[in-house]
């Protein structure tokens, strides 16, 4: 599976874009605030219809323009599918898989795997809860179209419950109806609470060994699922703090406050690791994900660097250019000169100037 072209129109400062690909590694390089990580935006919306970044399509949007679209071209099973995304700032994104009008992201998710690693990721195990939980949430959604249903489903159970206790403060009798909603938490709740138990098996069957190589053998890594609470016990925390979570207006039962703990050597490196350890951690993490999807999907995914490498050592480079293998890459970078040339080979370079590209000869 491959990205053979992309095309952008009034997407972030690209008036118009096409850009053709190579199978193997793609380097964009350039000064910064030229474009480049929109280029990998892109992509990544494409495959999973949001933002890595979090951004609201509006954000996404030209500034002056009401519309953008997002054409990719990807090679897989010796076939061509074609993904037309057009965003809109006032309505919803209007999304075409060769030709045919998608009704729900569920039926694109899987068309292209990706995975994107920015300097940002660097910092998911020393940050919050959110970011670890986030990385785990876009990782089963691409992979695993009923955890995409069950989450989509409690996300928006939480916000109407929380709706309903903001209501509950204005009128009492409504304390009535939220054993309603607390059932609906309860089974979308349990199915998410399931997946990511499993989803921490599948990875530390994987990120042991990278993490041993990485450190050279003198760490061992364990990721550790923390569920804010047991499936078994989930009615009875509901309902245990329901006048809590009437005082606060927020519900503070169920696994959007879920957390995953990353041991290295029996330590907890959230807290109590250093710079280098969680980084490590990090890295490991990226490139067991890589894993996981080859595993499951048995393809290959599409590996996105924004100017990563730059915020590692040369160990930790080297290891994950060594990594990268087969796989089609597309590194966003300020200099070639740096960290990139004579490293490896290079399949095709892009000069990335003010919203325009210019193919580079190696």
């Amino acid at each position: 599976m491959i990205i053979k072209a992309l095309e952008l129109t009034d997407f972030r400062n690209y008036e118009s874009l096409n850009i053709e690909f190579d199978e193997g590694t793609n380097i964009l390089y350039g000064d910064n605030a030229q474009g480049k990580t929109n280029i990998l935006e892109a992509i990544f919306i494409a495959a999973t219809t949001k933002s890595h970044k979090g951004s609201k399509d509006r954000e996404i949007i030209n500034f002056d323009k009401e519309e953008a679209h997002i054409r990719t071209y990807i090679e897989k099973d010796n076939d061509t599918k074609k993904v037309d995304m057009h965003l809109r700032k006032s309505k919803s994104k209007i999304v075409h898989l060769d030709g045919v009008k998608v009704k729900k992201a569920a039926n694109l998710l899987g068309i292209c795997n990706v995975v994107f690693f920015s300097p940002e990721d660097l910092s998911i195990i020393k940050d919050g809860p959110s970011e670890r939980r986030r990385f785990a949430d876009m990782e089963l959604c691409q992979l695993d179209n009923s955890y995409l249903f069950n989450l989509s489903h409690y996300n928006k159970i939480v916000e109407q419950r929380n709706s309903l206790l903001k209501d509950i403060y204005f009128n009492q009798d409504l304390k009535n109806t939220i054993d309603i909603w607390d059932m609906q938490l309860i089974n979308y709740g349990a199915k998410i609470i399931e997946r990511r138990l499993e989803f921490a098996k599948e990875l530390n069957d994987i990120i042991k060994d990278i993490h041993s190589k990485l450190s050279g053998g003198k760490e061992e890594i364990e990721v550790i699922y923390e569920p804010n609470v047991e499936i078994s016990d989930f009615e009875n925390a509901l309902r245990s703090a329901r006048e809590k979570d009437m005082r606060s207006k927020i519900t503070s039962v169920g696994p959007h406050r879920d957390d995953f703990c990353f041991n290295v050597n029996g330590i907890d490196i959230r807290k109590y690791g250093s710079q280098g350890q969680q980084r490590t951690a990090a890295l490991s993490l990226k490139l067991a994900e890589i894993e996981i999807v080859k595993k499951i999907t048995g393809e290959n995914p599409i590996l996105l660097l924004d100017d990563v490498l730059s915020e590692l050592d040369n160990n930790r480079q080297n290891y994950l250019l060594n990594s990268i293998g087969s796989i089609q890459t597309i590194i966003s970078c300020t200099g070639l000169e740096d960290f990139v040339n004579n490293r490896f080979e290079i399949n095709k370079i892009f000069n990335v100037k003010d919203g325009k590209v210019e193919v580079m000869s190696k």
